[in-house]
């Protein structure tokens, strides 16, 4: 049996940011030399501000944006209120006479009713009274807010200016990474931390993304519910943006969060042993704020309804087919995020899986549906023909009532209908398709390999990819929903949440508290099955699910080339950029058919050779590209296996810089004629030809797409590595939650029993496959230097020496099932982070 032991003992400090016991790191500055970035006080907000400022492109950029928000919600609530008490509806619809003076037509101001008329019906309007006053103080809070910002960020942008040295009409052309890169400069220069002499990419990162790591860890460890089992609806996944500021509010940054600030969990939350009381204390918490979101439905309902009606119903008359459209889901943005992955790199990567997922979407085309569609257009699109046909025989045609409305409603009815007839001439291979998303998405659920061409594997990926009809429903029914989700669903997870926080909550120098799956460290979150077999000690509940721990070292350690990992973390990169060169070098050499690299690239190519060159193994080794005759860059036609190798073998971004920046002169860099893929919707941008940004922002993009393709790579060699590895073995403990009030953490330990698990938490299946069992180390890792975790673990060993696991046992513990029909809760995820709906693509 383990015991967890979360005593912690908080030590003072003398500055409002400073980490507990670090105070003898400060670093002395003369006051006269002192700069005026000298010691930032919330780090946090600044490097976000930062990050914002890169992303929406420089201060008027984001000055505009700020003022149209504004002036968009005065326009919304007026032009409502209009239109409600100032439209004379009888004058407007012909049912009521109106006598003029010089002509009998009508006219637009005829429909209008008189200033004393309008304001007399708005004033006995007690609802419409009512809305006023919140929609104005709504407006207040959002302009004070709107001058707090702009305070902000002029600060930011003289930060931009005098520390950074990029003005803000070159900001729009630097990528994210030298912008980082310069950051971590003039730290040396300017101390903006006082707690460190250097700062690393990691820290910047953590500072960003502090809490969006958290809620992705929670999505992984199933801990938010937001997956249901609705009677008709089956399996049901609920995220919006409500319910998702909702859970932002109860555990971040709302009156009486968990944190104590921006960078600080609160010191009661760091001990077990009042947890059972903190407990109660959360429920309380997210009861009542269920019932303040259950008073306030109705106005935030009648907003929601309005604002889409404003923002949909032009885009819907003008394309008709953008509701078939599809978007990533926010559970889907959130269950595929890595640790430590910004909003633009993750956009980025799901932006170059929305075709192949849409594709794959299409294959399961309902046959009984198809032949519907093409003879409702069929009838549809001939009464639609006749019509125009009159209408150009004669235009008073239109003049008939409800002519022009028929025509319209016949239209959208057609293209609707095509939207449900799949292209005669398309091949689908569900799973080449499924191999090409998995190779830009990094994330797939064990059960659907082999599986692609089934309904219920489509219905799951449906999860993370939805119609945007069913956003624009969800986030209508939010208001209703996301108080009986609080009030029922997640107050009964509040110890659970509770002890996530202690559990998982490190301290790191210079940074704060952080969720310690974000450190990637395979010591402490390791997987056995993805690689980290021998290299971790973590138990089943210090697991993160589906390589998330794995797939985001790599993932952050090639974005970030000059980051320098611990030594576990170094050795588990190396370990496996060594097997992917030498089963490269193996392909290379003719044994091409054993290795897993090239099975993973290989199932690929019957899908869209073409496009597997520049989806999966572009840009091609930097030995390989060639500046074309219209000075734009051009990609060897013939690239095969015997070009996937070295793309395998040179795996470093870092020295493919060093090589391209010494092959390629800037005087021989292609101009804007020819537009390279780009690394991000964000990071990409055009400037005119002859410019020096573009030049050195080609670089910048075709390392980054370097970048990319290796991380391709690597995912799907660790994809197909495991799913080899666990076909002759059984999978993991089924892990489930037991009702009581138990707060002694323990778990069931048995080395001989058989042991079974579904292959993926979050999407869980009903069939298993056996394997033998596998022993993990007792107890939590030692932390590195620096850190501090809140609630480590100390061992019980038997007398017989057995390892044990360490779990954590909210109302009675986790406890590992003994029997294969059992399973665990699904998991719910979460999306990005974004404040915008989902980003669009509509495929032609």
């Amino acid at each position: 049996m383990a015991h967890f032991d979360t005593e912690y003992q908080r030590l003072e400090t003398s500055y409002n940011d400073s980490p507990p016991g670090e105070e003898n790191l400060l670093v002395h500055v003369p006051e006269g030399t002192k700069s005026q970035w000298h010691h930032i006080e919330n780090l946090d907000l600044f490097f976000q501000r930062i990050y914002n400022m890169h992303q929406k492109n420089g201060f008027t950029c984001m000055l505009l944006g700020e003022i149209f928000e504004l002036v968009q919600l005065v326009f919304v609530v007026a032009f409502t209120v209009f239109l409600a008490n100032c439209v004379d509806y009888d004058v407007l619809f012909a049912n009521k006479f109106v006598s003029h003076n010089n002509t009998s037509k009508v006219t637009l101001p005829d429909a209008f009713l008189t200033v004393d008329v309008c304001s007399a019906r708005i004033r006995d309007n007690v609802a419409v009274i009512f809305i006023l006053v919140i929609s104005g103080v709504f407006w207040l809070h959002r302009l004070v807010k709107f001058i707090y910002n702009i305070c902000c960020y002029w600060e930011i942008r003289s930060f931009y200016i005098n520390a950074l040295k990029v003005s803000m009409t070159d900001l729009p052309y630097f990528t994210w990474q030298e912008v980082q890169a310069r950051i971590v400069e003039i730290q040396k220069e300017h101390q903006i931390c006082i707690h460190k002499k250097e700062l690393t990419e990691l820290d910047i990162y953590h500072r960003i993304l502090r809490f969006k790591n958290y809620m992705v860890a929670m999505v992984n460890k199933s801990l938010l519910p937001v997956r249901f089992h609705a009677p008709l609806l089956g399996d049901w996944v609920f995220y919006t943006r409500g319910l998702k500021y909702n859970f932002e509010l109860i555990f971040f940054w709302g009156p009486g969060s968990l944190f104590e600030n921006e960078w600080s969990l609160k010191a009661e939350y760091k001990r077990g042993g009042n947890r059972l009381e903190l407990a109660e204390r959360l429920s309380s918490r997210i009861l009542w704020i269920g019932v303040a979101n259950l008073l306030l439905c109705p106005v935030i309902l009648v907003w929601q309804i309005l604002y889409a009606f404003f923002s949909y119903t032009e885009v819907i008359k003008r394309e008709p087919g953008s509701l078939g459209a599809r978007c990533w889901s926010l559970y889907g943005r959130c269950y595929l995020r890595h640790f430590n992955e910004l909003d633009h790199e993750l956009m980025s990567r799901l932006s170059k899986g929305y075709k192949a997922s849409s594709k794959y979407m299409n294959c399961f085309m309902s046959p009984l549906l198809t032949v519907l569609a093409k003879n409702v257009a069929f009838f549809a699109g001939s009464i639609l023909a006749v019509l125009i046909t009159l209408t150009i025989y004669d235009e008073d045609v239109l003049a008939v009532e409800h002519v022009l409305s028929t025509i319209t409603l016949l239209g959208v009815c057609v293209t609707v209908c095509r939207s449900f007839i799949p292209d005669k001439h398309m091949v689908f291979c569900p799973e080449q398709l499924l191999k090409v998303i998995l190779a830009h998405i990094h994330y797939m659920p064990d059960h659907w390999q082999g599986n692609a061409h089934r309904y219920e594997t489509r219905d799951q990926f449906s999860q993370l990819f939805q119609y945007k009809a069913v956003f624009i429903l969800e986030e209508l029914l939010s208001p209703v929903i996301t108080p009986f989700i609080l009030i029922f669903c997640l107050r009964r997870k509040s110890l659970e949440i509770i002890d996530f926080f202690r559990n998982f909550t490190v301290e790191v120098v210079g940074v704060g508290d952080t969720c310690s799956f974000a450190q990637m460290d395979v010591r402490q979150h390791g997987h056995p099955a993805w690689m980290s077999a021998g290299k971790t000690e973590a138990s089943i509940y210090q697991q993160a699910e589906d390589g998330k721990t794995e797939l985001s070292l790599m993932h952050f350690a090639i974005t970030n080339p000059h980051w320098q990992p611990p030594r576990e973390s170094t050795h588990f990169i190396s370990q496996l950029k060594e097997k992917v060169q030498r089963e490269a070098s193996t392909a290379h050499q003719g044994a091409i058919a054993e290795s897993h690299a090239f099975t993973s690239i290989h199932s690929l190519q019957s899908e869209e050779p073409r496009s597997l060159i520049a989806n999966l193994l572009g840009p091609p080794p930097l030995a390989s590209l060639h500046l074309g005759r219209d000075g734009s860059l051009a990609n060897q036609a013939s690239v095969g296996v015997a070009d996937g190798a070295p793309t395998l073998r040179s795996l470093s971004p870092l020295s493919a810089s060093l090589h391209m920046r010494s092959s390629y002169p800037s005087s021989r860099m292609p101009l804007a004629r020819h537009d390279p893929p780009t690394a991000s919707g964000t990071d990409a941008r055009t400037v005119s030809s002859g410019s020096s940004a573009w030049e050195g922002q080609l670089t910048s993009m075709v390392l980054s797409e370097y970048a990319s393709t290796e991380m391709s790579i690597h995912a799907l060699y660790m994809h197909e590595l495991h799913k080899q590895q666990s076909r002759g073995e059984l999978s993991r403990h089924t892990w489930h939650r037991q009702e009581s009030d138990d707060s002694s953490e323990s778990v069931i330990d048995d080395a001989e029993a058989p042991r079974n698990l579904p292959r993926s938490s979050t999407f869980p299946c009903s069939s298993t496959s056996a394997a033998p069992p596998q022993s993990h180390q007792e107890g939590a890792a030692l932390q590195g230097a620096g850190q501090r975790r809140y609630g480590g673990t100390s061992d019980a060993l038997s007398g017989s020496g057995r390892s044990q696991r360490t779990a954590r046992m909210p109302m009675g513990g986790w406890v590992e099932e003994m029997h294969s029909a059992r399973h665990h809760e699904p998991v719910p995820e979460e999306g990005s982070e974004d404040e915008l709906p989902p980003q669009i693509h509509k495929v032609t």
